[in-house]
């Protein structure tokens, strides 16, 4: 495997693949911590506050569409995938390995996509403009024009616009997520067992 190859794989996939395991280990983890303790009524719990992490995560958002003008975008950006991640896994536990909900399941099914979606647009992103700026920056070394510049990085500045677009597919599937998850909570209200 020639080095950018193998640099592509450990800066760019591993990282990616990394994330998504991580989340499941941890909720498996937890969810076996659960029933080694004999406390997996706590799981039946955590929907809640993971619920309640998921939606401050998306304080970001709320920035980028010019929502809320408080607080610096690169900061809530961490805090969204953080907070989004910590959100996940609590929803993961709450879920558990308990098959009886298919309302349920189809919104964790729904949340992984959408998790799957942010890791996959946060690391495209990255990388591309990364790579656009590494061959701008080869570019100005070489001498030449921002004239020439813009001329020779045309077709990689349109894919980086393109990359950017990517909010595009990430918010359906988050809007998707949220109407699960709302029916999910709704028909938990109904037919809870208030005992």
């Amino acid at each position: 495997m020639n080095a950018p190859k193998a640099r592509l794989f450990s800066h760019e996939v591993v990282p990616f693949f990394l994330s998504l395991a991580l989340l499941g280990c941890a909720a498996l983890l937890c969810d076996a911590a659960l029933h080694l303790m004999d406390i997996v009524w706590v799981g039946r719990w955590l929907g809640i506050p993971g619920t309640l992490l998921i939606l401050t995560s998306l304080g970001y958002s709320l920035r980028k569409r010019k929502l809320i003008q408080s607080g610096q975008p690169a900061t809530l950006l961490r805090f969204h995938e953080y907070m989004a991640w910590a959100g996940s896994l609590l929803v993961l536990v709450h879920a558990g390995i308990h098959f009886n909900a298919i309302l349920g399941w189809l919104a964790v099914w729904a949340m992984l996509i959408n998790v799957a979606s942010g890791l996959t647009g946060k690391f495209l992103l990255a990388r591309s403009r990364r790579r656009l700026d590494e061959a701008r920056q080869r570019m100005r070394d070489e001498g030449l024009t921002p004239a020439q510049l813009a001329e020779r990085t045309y077709w990689d500045s349109l894919t980086f616009d393109a990359f950017k677009q990517w909010r595009s597919v990430h918010f359906p599937i988050t809007l998707a997520f949220a109407v699960l998850a709302l029916a999910h909570i709704i028909a938990s209200l109904l037919f809870w067992s208030w005992k």
